[in-house]
């Protein structure tokens, strides 16, 4: 089998035919090809340069004529759905997902910058993602046993939230019989039906909007719910709703740690809704973690997590409002599955595969760090 030719060849040979061709010609399946061909992870297409991939977090312009920004749109436009369209062309942005056959399925972002048109396109992987791929802490598939309860995943973005997500579901889907909904915007995961039955809605083309996918839902009898992303208070309400009335809901926010994701709920509410809102979190959360991805000893990232498995003392800090004790109640369930921000870079520094440097910049509490790394708890 021919080997895949070096970038710094890529970027010069890709235009080597010597054949003629018009600029405004459509090119998005080539650049599309290309980027699956060489195992990039996004397609950038920006006024004033050339299309550009990024590989092993590297951006390469290719051998191609610069853009403009009618290049792009005339290459993404007649790309995106009927409704992703008419977004952009009243909004000025769409986000909508793409499947090209044999080459995948894509997200595409377009936009305008200066006045003009811009894409930014991620290369989505052909299938769900395995929990055991992910190198994060073994205690995160109990998050897959849990049978009912809102399970928030938090981190900033590209963290790999929605990655982690769909690697908890692929879990469910091959283990257990049930009935699974995922609500997305776009959908990035195609689940094919396992044990499990899975349906999923996306946003712009299944349903309006996520409060109006997420009311149907919870009418057709799921085991488990998928909410791609909290993103106003009415989905918000209806999730912590569903994961109180007996359904297992998983949702990200973007967020640092898991102080700052219950706080982030609440604070989505009016001031005098918030009690509220923190009695109906304290009762149908179940589970609470966040992740980074740090860079890896040797080469690429590693995630590091902080994991929440909510039980009576995390409600009742919730209700008060006394987030602030919610990391010393991480430490007290740690037998539960519970795991403080500073204990899994302590086990990422002692298998070697994170430096000391980075966790102690990482680390939110440095002194524990040290302990942690220097005298490792019995579980």
């Amino acid at each position: 089998m021919d080997e895949t030719p070096p970038l710094d060849r890529l970027v010069i040979e890709l235009n080597s035919s010597g054949l003629s061709r018009d600029r405004h010609a459509p090119r998005l399946e080539e650049w599309l090809v290309t980027l699956r061909g060489h195992g990039g992870s996004d397609l950038y297409l920006v006024a004033g340069l050339p299309p550009s991939i990024r590989v092993n977090g590297v951006v390469l312009q290719l051998a191609e004529p610069v853009l403009d920004g009618d290049d792009i749109e005339e290459n993404v436009l007649r790309a995106l759905p009927v409704h992703a369209a008419e977004n952009y062309r009243t909004k000025g942005y769409a986000d909508a997902s793409l499947r090209r056959g044999s080459v995948g399925r894509f997200r595409i972002n377009l936009h305008r910058e200066r006045g003009r048109a811009a894409a930014s396109i991620r290369a989505l992987p052909v299938r769900p993602p395995q929990l055991h791929e992910l190198a994060l802490p073994p205690g995160v598939e109990a998050l897959t046993r849990l049978s009912s309860g809102l399970v928030l995943v938090g981190g900033p973005t590209g963290s790999g939230k929605t990655t982690t997500v769909a690697a908890l579901v692929d879990v469910i889907n091959r283990r257990d019989a049930k009935h699974i909904v995922t609500i997305e915007d776009p959908i990035e995961y195609d689940h094919p039906h396992q044990r499990s039955v899975v349906e999923q809605v996306e946003i712009g083309v299944d349903a309006v909007d996520f409060p109006t996918a997420l009311r149907s839902t919870v009418r057709q009898s799921p085991d488990v719910i998928v909410v791609g992303e909290m993103r106003d208070p009415e989905t918000m309400r209806m999730a912590l709703a569903a994961g109180e009335t007996g359904h297992l809901v998983f949702s990200t926010l973007h967020t640092s740690d898991v102080t700052s994701t219950i706080s982030r709920v609440s604070d989505a509410f009016p001031a005098e809704r918030q009690p509220t809102i923190r009695q109906e979190m304290s009762m149908a959360l179940s589970a609470v973690m966040t992740q980074v991805l740090l860079p890896k000893t040797g080469g690429g990232r590693i995630p590091a997590v902080e994991l929440l498995m909510v039980g009576y003392g995390a409600r009742q800090h919730i209700r008060k409002n006394a987030l602030q004790h919610l990391h010393q109640e991480i430490t007290i369930t740690r037998r539960d599955g519970s795991l403080t921000f500073e204990e899994c870079l302590a086990q990422l520094v002692r298998r070697g595969v994170l430096s000391l440097d980075e966790a102690r910049a990482r680390a939110m509490h440095r002194e524990e760090l040290d302990g942690l790394v220097a005298n490792p708890r019995e579980g």
